[in-house]
């Protein structure tokens, strides 16, 4: 008997062209048809990461039903306040909110609510959370992702590219009623809404020290070395903010470290770095030659390790702080077997940074109210806290046997 497949997942065929909204008639007519149409809107924005130095939406892409899907171009209309008016009180549907909503808020679309189908997957206990694989899986249709790292910058925009844009929208309201069936199911309602919340509360962390980010900065073990660095990187990210170009592609992070660390006293000793390599390399000479004689001068020389309130790695806490390391080892069973019984993914139910915090100095007295309150001033939200608190306390008042000889062990 021959063994029958399955049937392959359906993928959409486009039923109508799409054309890019970028006119002020279009918007305003776009605006007054959204705001006839009904429910919640669906949401995406393309940005041309890789390509541009910013991470503003070169396409945002809105859906609602009873009115369609719409496409708008940023740059070409510029001012939204029209949409956002509309769209202010309902619910907006993304999905991996964190991503759009920074450049979402650049043009002034600002959500009250969400519903993260990509956060709302993980807390479902989806094994996979992409968009494509949420999408087959709870709608049975394939959704080919071939664009998703365009530059997204280019005009006039293919047409294939705006027919995947505007898939990702349409599909939205349908799988936010898929996943939320299995959060009221699980009883998950209010952990969601907890949840996302915390993506739209989430506030924005600048690095001190950005030009730390070098891949291979670490391997530059002299202080020197290290400035002269950063006076490259100042330079790319410079020069790469005027011309809109990512930095990467001007030239390489490699290609700056192998310069910081050859430190040459000439152009043409930088011009034979061969491993100096990317399109502004060589075009730029006296810009990057500039910055590296900067960097040999100053005397405001970068520590050799950042100040950092990092606690260290767990891997050697047994030698550091043994009672910490008795602790972690005790409660991330526990936690795990929580949340697997939760159908959660175990950093889901609780940061591990909180964790190994609360392990390394837990607060004094321990209990279950004195790790709930740690915990809250971390950012644990209610739900994470009613959750794990108790179990926390009772863990390292009482850490299991085998976990206090193997912390006893190790040390």
């Amino acid at each position: 008997m021959t063994e029958q497949l399955p049937p392959a997942p359906l993928t959409p065929a486009p039923t109508e062209s799409h054309v890019v909204i970028d006119t002020r008639e279009d918007y305003l007519a776009a605006v007054e048809a959204l705001a006839a149409g009904s429910g919640p809107f669906g949401v995406d924005a393309e940005r041309a990461s890789g390509y541009r130095y910013s991470q503003r939406a070169y396409l945002i892409q809105v859906f609602r039903t009873g009115a369609g899907t719409f496409l708008f171009d940023p740059p070409a209309v510029g001012d939204f306040s029209e949409l956002a008016a509309v769209m202010a009180d309902e619910e907006w549907i993304l999905h991996a909110a964190s991503q759009d909503l920074p450049c979402l808020r650049e043009v002034g679309l600002e959500p009250v609510r969400i519903f993260d189908t990509e956060l709302g997957a993980r807390l479902a206990g989806l094994p996979r959370v992409g968009l494509g694989a949420v999408v087959e899986q709870l709608l049975g249709i394939h959704l080919a992702k071939e664009h998703s790292a365009a530059d997204w910058s280019t005009r006039p925009l293919p047409q294939s590219w705006l027919v995947y844009a505007a898939l990702d929208v349409e599909l939205l309201p349908r799988l936010r009623d898929e996943i939320a069936a299995i959060l009221d199911a699980d009883d998950k309602n209010e952990i969601a809404r907890q949840e996302f919340q915390a993506v739209l509360d989430r506030p924005v962390v600048e690095r001190a020290e950005p030009w730390r980010r070098l891949s291979g900065v670490q391997s530059l073990r002299n202080a020197r070395l290290l400035a002269i660095a950063r006076e490259l990187w100042i330079a790319r990210d410079s020069y790469a903010q005027e011309i809109d170009t990512a930095p990467g592609r001007l030239v390489p992070d490699a290609s700056l470290v192998a310069a910081a660390r050859r430190a040459p006293t000439t152009k043409k000793e930088l011009a034979g770095i061969k491993e100096f390599t990317g399109r502004a390399s060589r075009s730029q000479l006296d810009r990057w030659f500039a910055a590296i004689e900067a960097g040999r001068v100053t005397e405001d020389l970068p520590a050799l390790r950042p100040p950092s309130d990092q606690l260290p790695p767990p891997r050697i806490w047994a030698d550091r702080n043994p009672e910490a390391n008795a602790r972690l080892k005790a409660v991330r069973p526990a936690l795990d077997e929580l949340a697997q019984s939760m159908s959660l993914p175990l950093e889901n139910l609780l940061t591990p940074d909180f964790v190994r915090r609360v392990a390394w100095s837990p607060p004094e007295p321990l209990s279950a109210e004195s790790i709930d309150r740690a915990l809250e001033e971390l950012g644990a939200r209610p739900w994470q806290r009613a959750a794990t608190a108790q179990l926390i306390a009772d863990i390292f008042v009482d850490p299991p046997q085998e976990a206090s000889a193997s912390a006893e062990t190790d040390s």
